[in-house]
């Protein structure tokens, strides 16, 4: 296993908790778009993917019962060169696309993507240069 370098900010370590309900079938989509792997041990609860090199933010997965109502008010960018293939990739693990036609602002452009359990996140484009 690859020699774990934490994400830190400036009083801890830093982590990303995603609400899921099904640990498993989260943890195949979410390590698939990411390239992240499940670290060692696991939960009923809770399941933790890491960076593969070892370096980056945890995605912590966490089991509830809870079903997502509304908008997320904390999501996930993926920021990428090619807007279209990375869509279409995620979209072939799994992600719904929200959007038809993609969001341009500020030179970004992005699409609105969901994953199995309907938490939102984005694809986007940085402007060009």
């Amino acid at each position: 296993m690859v020699d774990r370098e934490v994400q830190r900010y400036s009083h801890g370590e830093l982590a990303i908790v995603v609400d899921v309900s099904d640990l498993d079938r989260s943890a195949e989509f979410w390590s698939q778009v990411l390239g992240y792997d499940r670290a060692g041990g696991s939960s009923a609860t809770y399941l933790s993917l890491i960076p593969g090199d070892g370096r980056g933010c945890e995605v912590l997965l966490q089991r509830t019962d809870d079903r997502k109502v509304g908008k997320n008010r904390l999501h996930l960018d993926l920021r990428t060169p090619d807007l279209a293939a990375e869509v279409n990739r995620v979209r072939e693990l799994g992600a719904t696309q929200v959007t038809e036609e993609p969001i341009v602002e500020y030179g970004w452009t992005w699409h609105l993507l969901a994953d199995p359990d309907g938490n939102e996140f984005c694809v986007l484009q940085p402007p060009a240069g």
